[in-house]
């Protein structure tokens, strides 16, 4: 069992909580983009509900220990879906929810937030500008500020994903995750880890926004400057040290890939499977199609993990 610091135990525990709609999302066999792509591929879709993301897995379990703690509001920096998530849930159980997000997140996800009923605060910034600001802010008002992937309520939610992996027939061989703040990466790997696992883990993020890979392969927290690419989900550039060390225990291997491969990914999960996804949910795609030879001839799983995307922006990337 990988020592990290989620537990299988509380796992299993955390679906008693999460609501139904986001939990036993499809697992789906796609031949069409297998042949194009030359492997077998299945994909685990985490769009189908409310907030068309997986973060509600994680946003429920933190919302609700909130309530039994007695809490009444809560604050998030987000790239656009975690504040989804967290107004959905935070608002149906009575907490007021204040979600910082940049100015130059997709104004689809902005105007989900608010339309959920957040108070929704803009920054002149990045996601790392965003979380400096909902830290004074959650500080000045004495609330509680919820990080993702440094919080181990997101990460052992998104875990739940890996229940219901572990469990599906046939088996596969590889599992390809997004990678951002780590807690899909470390909440799937952790489970899978454990019940199977002879399953590799391969996490993918974008050459352009590599700070947690590049922190894996370093085995040291690797910051960057910078980010620059159309995966606005995934684009952190200051890895949190903890899940650094949970995604080294449960990680086989983390990879970067190209704009250009993840618009094509884009563009056949719209003509092989019907999918309209966000760039970050194409990375598992974009990862086989930048090394075909690694994965040819093997049952592999790609979790698409989001589907908050700009409409206008989305046709522009897929004809490209």
């Amino acid at each position: 069992m990988p020592r990290t610091r989620l537990d299988l135990d509380r796992i299993r525990a955390a679906r008693a909580v999460i609501d139904p709609r986001f939990l036993d999302t499809p697992l789906t066999p796609c031949d069409s983009l297998g042949r194009e792509l030359g492997c077998a591929v299945s994909v685990k879709l985490e769009t189908a509900n409310p907030v068309r993301s997986f973060k509600a897995r994680g946003t429920e379990l933190v919302t609700s220990t909130l309530v039994d703690r007695g809490e009444t509001a809560v604050v998030c920096a987000s790239a656009g879906n975690l504040g989804q998530a967290l107004a959905w849930s935070g608002g149906r159980r009575g907490l007021a929810v204040t979600v910082v997000a940049s100015e130059r997140a997709p104004t689809t996800k902005l105007d989900r937030i608010r339309a959920l009923g957040a108070e929704l605060v803009l920054v002149d910034g990045d996601i790392e500008t965003a979380r400096d600001l909902a830290s004074r802010i959650a500080h000045e008002r004495g609330v509680r500020l919820v990080e993702d992937s440094l919080d181990v309520e997101t990460c052992e939610g998104a875990a739940t994903i890996g229940l219901e992996l572990a469990a599906a027939t046939p088996a596969f061989d590889t599992v390809l995750i997004a990678l951002g703040g780590g807690a899909m990466a470390t909440g799937i790997g952790h489970v899978l880890k454990t019940l199977t696992p002879a399953v590799e883990v391969v996490c993918v993020q974008p050459a352009g926004a590599p700070a947690l890979t590049l922190s894996w392969r370093a085995r040291r927290v690797v910051t960057t400057d910078s980010t620059d690419t159309i995966a606005d989900g995934v684009a952190g550039r200051h890895p949190i040290p903890e899940v650094l060390t949970d995604l080294l225990a449960v990680a086989d291997d983390a990879v970067l890939v190209r704009e250009s491969s993840i618009t094509t990914a884009m563009r056949l999960l719209l003509e092989h499977a019907g999918l309209v996804v966000e760039p970050s949910a194409a990375l598992g795609v974009a990862a086989i199609l930048e090394d075909p030879a690694r994965f040819a001839g093997r049952h592999v799983v790609t979790v698409v993990c989001g589907a908050n995307v700009d409409p206008t922006a989305f046709h522009e990337w897929v004809r490209r």
